[in-house]
């Protein structure tokens, strides 16, 4: 019989993604492929940016980016098309600090496909994902909800992938009521 190991609270997860281990170089991948390893890394890399999203920690989501990358976010209802660019940590911090006025988001990926990038360690990707906001409709709460896909390209940089590139289109936007939230019980 095992003796019983009493429950641990789960970590934090760490703000940088994974890096690439040390067995896979660049050498060894040739370009134009991406291998088991790197399509979960990349996995790992935009449930992070879902999850920094949700816990409103915007200096880590915005780590996620390389140190030129671009956000390209929409502007709704005037366009669900990405319009408005964003370059490098400090813009990209700037934009997504929109979120922490939001007192609740849900970030649910459905979908991802990544493919090898025209350069050596890049890759390109489409996630897509529910995102729920909590929002206030005539004083009610209310689920707005972002039908959307993500569409990256992501770079190799010190054996750790990064989001190079990432424009978000979105697809339909929706409200459903919303009965009961976190915060009520706080």
């Amino acid at each position: 019989m095992t003796p019983a190991v009493p429950p641990t609270e789960p970590a934090e997860p760490s703000i940088a993604p994974p890096a690439v281990s040390p067995a896979v170089s660049p050498a060894a991948t040739p370009a134009g492929t991406l291998t088991a390893e790197d399509r979960g890394l990349l996995a790992d890399l935009v449930a992070r940016y879902a999850l920094f999203a949700d816990n409103q920690d915007i200096a880590a989501l915005a780590r996620l980016f390389t140190d030129d990358g671009v956000l390209v976010l929409p502007e709704p209802p005037k366009t669900l098309g990405p319009a408005l660019t964003h370059t490098g940590h400090d813009e990209i911090l700037r934009a997504m600090s929109s979120l922490e006025r939001i007192p609740v988001t849900f970030h649910a990926l459905v979908g991802q496909v990544f493919d090898a990038g025209p350069e050596p360690l890049t890759a390109t990707g489409t996630v897509a994902c529910a995102a729920h906001h909590l929002t206030a409709r005539a004083g009610e709460p209310s689920d707005l909800v972002w039908h959307l896909r993500y569409r990256d390209r992501y770079r190799r940089e010190g054996g750790t992938w990064r989001i190079a590139h990432r424009a978000i289109q979105i697809d339909w936007i929706e409200t459903r009521p919303v009965r009961r939230w976190r915060e009520q019980d706080a």
